[in-house]
């Protein structure tokens, strides 16, 4: 069985961490546990974590990765950051719609709009 690895790209613009996802499915459980594990790093690194998540490239997402994005979400509000999501796919978004998922999360068009949620 090849190995997955789950591939995210992380810049830093400003106090804010922009995270990218590179995969354009994101389906495979250990995929998500890695996921899982990057982000958890990343925000326990920051005392106030402020993390755009960019689902510029995603197409696919598991009902597991968006467990994983509720996971992420609570660590972030419990160190009192931000975490805003952008450019998700409107499949995707139609999802999150139906799992009201929208209304959990600050979801914003662009990169830039989401950028400029940061506080």
């Amino acid at each position: 069985m090849p190995e997955v690895e789950a591939k995210l790209t992380v810049t830093k613009q400003g106090n804010v961490c922009v995270v990218e996802f590179e995969d354009r499915k994101i389906l495979e459980e250990l995929a998500i546990n890695q996921i899982r594990e990057q982000l958890t790093g990343l925000i326990a690194a920051e005392t106030s974590p402020r993390i755009l998540l960019n689902f510029r490239k995603v197409e696919h997402l598991s009902s597991a990765a968006l467990g994983v994005l509720i996971t992420v979400g609570k660590q972030v509000t419990e160190r009192h950051g931000q975490l805003v999501l952008a450019n998700i796919h409107p499949q995707i978004f139609e999802v999150f719609k139906i799992t009201r998922l929208n209304k959990l999360f600050n979801i914003r068009g662009t990169t830039d709009e989401a950028l400029r949620e940061f506080t």
